[in-house]
């Protein structure tokens, strides 16, 4: 019964649970260590995704025979001076709308209240039952509402202890740029033979995974801000800039993403114009078919191998757990561990096919 896979994975289970129990009970050792890695860990991840941005650059560059300090020296200068070009050019607009969005906050929260009262007008005319659903969704609207207002507070807190240690970043970015090659043999020369070579395979199809997922995310969010930015400027709705760079990082979020970054766009519209949320919706629905039949297929294809409902659930329990950041990095964190038990599925298959032909020989 011991060699049996379940027992095996009843057992593990157990212990993991008896590890972390007792690891709660001795935590204020670790509290220390604990501080550093909340300390380091965002610009760790801040720079890891810097890294996969740049790094085809990087490849290409050395292909080109340039060395490797040379191709590092002009990415940071690349990066510069797309950031100074970016500040100089939209900063001043961005700067503009904000001000504006400030100075008519009031007139927005009033029309808002109106149109709250006028569907609580309407909501006498309607059936009971109807009555107790309208009801029920806007009390979920809320509840999301809320949470996600928790979650845009967590992010602002993490995004000024970033500023603090934002001098980490470009040398952890620098570090990986540099000795990027030198990672994966630290881990997988303390193995030896047939392990060394699945520890090996297991780092090399991590980083896959996570550069698919980081490159092309990215790369999908900007294609998806830049039509909704044209496509809003077309309609003439007021903070467009805003409301694209909005979309620009809620779809990051697969999914969801685009859904939450389309919330905001209409309400804008409504109060504006009514007539403009339809013009929002067109965009919208136009930009997700794209992005959905031409862009995500030929950017992300089937590198993550991840059902849409799959990611859906991880999505909603990271941002229970860690909130924003969680809803950010629970998908890339669930791709990594499945390809980590789909190689050990994939080893222990290995093993038990290789022992069964001995046993036949």
């Amino acid at each position: 019964m011991t060699k049996k896979l379940w027992f095996q994975v009843g057992v593990g289970i157990l212990l993991a649970i008896l590890i972390i129990k007792y690891f709660m009970e001795i935590s204020f050792i670790f509290a220390p260590v604990i501080i550093i890695i909340k300390a380091i860990i965002l610009p760790l991840l801040l720079g890891g995704v810097l890294y996969y941005m740049t790094e085809p650059i990087q490849r290409f560059l050395e292909s080109r025979n340039i060395p490797r300090w040379g191709s590092i020296l002009i990415i940071v200068a690349g990066l510069l001076i797309v950031l100074a070009i970016f500040i100089s050019i939209i900063g001043p607009h961005v700067t503009k709308q904000v001000n504006n969005l400030v100075e008519n906050a009031p007139t927005l929260s009033k029309k808002f209240d109106d149109m709250r009262s006028m569907l609580g007008n309407l909501e006498e005319y309607l059936p009971p039952s109807l009555q107790g659903s309208i009801d029920s969704a806007t009390d979920t609207i809320q509840a999301m509402a809320v949470n996600f207002g928790k979650w845009i507070v967590q992010f602002l807190q993490s995004f000024f202890q970033a500023i603090f240690l934002l001098v980490l970043v470009p040398f952890f970015f620098i570090f990986m740029l540099k000795d990027h090659e030198k990672f994966a043999p630290i881990i997988y020369d303390l193995f030896s033979g047939e392990r060394r070579e699945w520890v090996k395979k297991t780092l090399s199809d991590i980083d896959n995974v996570l550069r698919s997922y980081i490159q092309g995310q990215f790369l999908i969010s900007t294609i998806l801000a830049a039509l909704i930015f044209i496509g809003y400027l077309i309609l003439g709705l007021e903070y467009a800039l805003l409301l694209a760079i909005f979309a620009l990082f809620m779809n990051l979020i697969p999914f969801i993403g685009p859904w939450i970054a389309v919330a905001p766009a209409l309400i804008i519209a409504f109060m504006d114009k009514p007539k403009l949320v339809i013009g929002v919706a067109i965009v919208t629905l136009v930009a997700q078919q794209i992005d959905s039949n031409l862009i995500t297929p030929n950017v992300m294809g089937k590198s993550l191998d991840i059902h849409p409902l799959t990611v859906i659930t991880i999505i909603l329990a990271a941002g229970n757990i860690a909130g924003f950041v969680g809803i950010i990095v629970g998908v890339p964190v669930y791709a990594v561990g499945k390809v980590i038990v789909r190689n050990i599925y994939d080893q222990r298959r290995k093993i038990k096919h290789a022992a069964t032909k001995d046993v036949q020989g």
